[in-house]
C-alpha cells in the first residue's frame, strides 16, 4: 500500500470485540499453551510430547496440529501480533517515528513479558537452548516482519515492498529478537524495558563510543 494512511484515532477499548467462535479458539490456542508450558516445566521440551499436551489441554491430538503444526510454533505463537500492529496504526499521526516505534516496542514488552513473566522467561529460554525453537523463531519472523512492513508503509506512504522499508522493518524485529535471547543469555538479570530501550538507542543513534 502506497497511499498514506492516517492513524486511527480508536483506543482499545474501542476495538470490536471477537465474536464468540474466535473467543472459542483463543481459548483453545491458550488451553494448549498453557498445557505445553506446564509439561515443559515439569520434564522438559524434548521429553513433552504432542499426545501429553493434547490429553493435558483436554483436546485431540489433531486439534494441537489444526492450531500449532509444530511443537515450536506452541512456544513461539501468541496473539499479540494484531494488538501491536493495531497500537502502531493507532499513533498520532504526527508523532515522530522514532517515538512511535518506541511506544509500540514497550507495549510489546508489556503484553509479552511483563503480564506473565515466567511464561516470558521460559519461552526465551527455550529459544537460547533449543536448536529446533532457535530455527523456526527465525522462520517466524518473516512473517512478523511482513506484517510491519504493511504498517510502516501504511503510516508513512512509503511501498511497503521497499528495500528501506524492509530493511527498517527487519531491523526492528531482529532487534526484539536479540534483546530477548541477551536477556535470557543472562539469566534475565536485567530489566527487559530497558534492554529495549537500549536496542532502540542502537538503531536511533547507531553504535555508542567505547567507555574507557
Amino acid at each position: 500500500m502506497t497511499c498514506m494512511t492516517a492513524a486511527h484515532s480508536t483506543s482499545p477499548a474501542d476495538r470490536a470485540q471477537p465474536g464468540l467462535r474466535e473467543r472459542k479458539k483463543i481459548r483453545t490456542r491458550e488451553a494448549i499453551r498453557t498445557a505445553t508450558y506446564a509439561l515443559i516445566g515439569e520434564q522438559g521440551y524434548d521429553a513433552t510430547t504432542i499426545d501429553q499436551i493434547a490429553e493435558r489441554a483436554e483436546v485431540s491430538p489433531s486439534t494441537v496440529f489444526r492450531y500449532f503444526p509444530t511443537k515450536e510454533d506452541i512456544v513461539l505463537t501468541d496473539e499479540y501480533d494484531p494488538v501491536l500492529l493495531e497500537e502502531l496504526r493507532a499513533r498520532p499521526a504526527d508523532e515522530p517515528w522514532s517515538e512511535t516505534v518506541r511506544h509500540v516496542m514497550r507495549e510489546a514488552v508489556r503484553t509479552g513479558v511483563e503480564q506473565d513473566e515466567e511464561v516470558a522467561r521460559l519461552r526465551t529460554h527455550l529459544m537460547v537452548q533449543v536448536p529446533a525453537v532457535r530455527s523456526r523463531m527465525m522462520e517466524s519472523m518473516s512473517v512478523t516482519g511482513r506484517m510491519l512492513c504493511t504498517a510502516i508503509g501504511e503510516r508513512t506512504g512509503r511501498d511497503p515492498d521497499g528495500l528501506e522499508v524492509r530493511v527498517y522493518a527487519m531491523s526492528l524485529v531482529g532487534a526484539l529478537m536479540e534483546t530477548s535471547l541477551y536477556w535470557a543469555e543472562n539469566d534475565h538479570r536485567d530489566d527487559f524495558t530497558g534492554l529495549v530501550d537500549r536496542a532502540l538507542d542502537v538503531l536511533v543513534d547507531g553504535l555508542p563510543p567505547v567507555k574507557p
